[in-house]
């Protein structure tokens, strides 16, 4: 026996299996400490013998079907992290495909244990829910044409009122595009198709869009899209569980810390690479930063 399966059939025991055991052997107080409570997801997953994570299935880069029909992405990887931490393998996991509005309601009723779908992080979801660590700061980025004499930046800024904006309509667009480029005109659109097409069309310079989109999209067609090097208005990406389950939100957070920082960061590192085209920084050993 590993120590992983050790570990994890000690989970399972339970307090009448504890009580069993205490008769054979004593219990370390170690051993005592990594007892999950009654109800937890983190005992029920284990009994069960798969991870089941609510998610979606048409938001590239972070939950989307590949060419060959496999459901993946960034949100895709974070649950399959927790899968391998839980049972040592990766694909002990049931995706439940949900429209965003049942990301809060599929959690607190049980129905998935844990939400991974590119979740921002507020003050008000977080009443309802408990959030994990952040696995990803998502912020508004600014894609231009590879081809465009103001592809960077730099030259959108020099622009001044010359320079053209697409974005998303909302409340916040116009505010939101002149907190970097303060002169620009914002053109607002009804949908981010739309707001692509305009870039791609010419009407605008530069469409202002997710950070994780730009690099998705420039990574993926250098030919077609360009990253204009700016980004800003940071927002939190967390996945959700149910409010009152320490020992399972505890497990959330050290494992996606543990394959963010630690040790076992490959299959963090891989979907980083292939979804936004970058490699993760540096992991020095000494004082911790994370």
């Amino acid at each position: 026996m590993n120590d992983t399966s050790g570990r994890r059939d000690f989970l399972k025991l339970g307090m009448a299996g504890l009580a069993t055991a205490g008769a054979l052997t004593a219990i370390s107080a170690e051993k005592a400490a990594a007892q999950a409570a009654p109800d937890s997801v983190l005992r029920t997953a284990l009994d069960r013998g798969k991870l089941i994570v609510g998610t979606g299935s048409t938001n590239a880069p972070w939950h989307f079907e590949s060419d060959a029909g496999e459901l993946v992405g960034m949100d895709i990887t974070m649950g399959r992290i927790l899968a391998k931490g839980l049972f040592d393998d990766p694909t002990k996991v049931e995706f439940v495909m949900q429209d965003p509005a049942q990301r809060i309601p599929n959690v607190t009723t049980n129905k998935v244990d844990i939400t991974i779908q590119f979740m921002t992080m507020t003050a008000q979801r977080s009443q309802l829910i408990h959030f994990s660590r952040p696995y990803y700061v998502e912020g508004v980025a600014l894609l231009t044409l590879p081809g465009s004499e103001n592809k960077t930046f730099d030259k959108l800024l020099a622009n001044g009122s010359a320079t053209r904006v697409s974005i998303l309509q909302n409340v916040d667009a116009e505010s939101s595009v002149h907190f970097a480029l303060p002169q620009a005109q914002v053109m607002q659109i009804d949908t981010q198709a739309n707001v692509l097409q305009a870039l791609e069309s010419k009407r605008v310079d530069a469409a202002a869009v997710d950070l994780s989109t730009v690099r998705w999209l420039a990574s993926r067609n250098p030919d077609k899209y360009f990253d204009a090097g700016k980004s800003w208005y940071s927002m939190l990406y967390g996945a959700a569980v149910r409010q009152g389950d320490l020992d399972w939100l505890t497990y959330v957070n050290q494992t996606f810390t543990i394959a963010m920082f630690g040790h076992e960061t490959a299959l963090y590192d891989s979907a980083f690479k292939e979804y936004f085209g970058q490699e993760p920084p540096p992991r020095h050993p000494g004082f911790p930063v994370i």
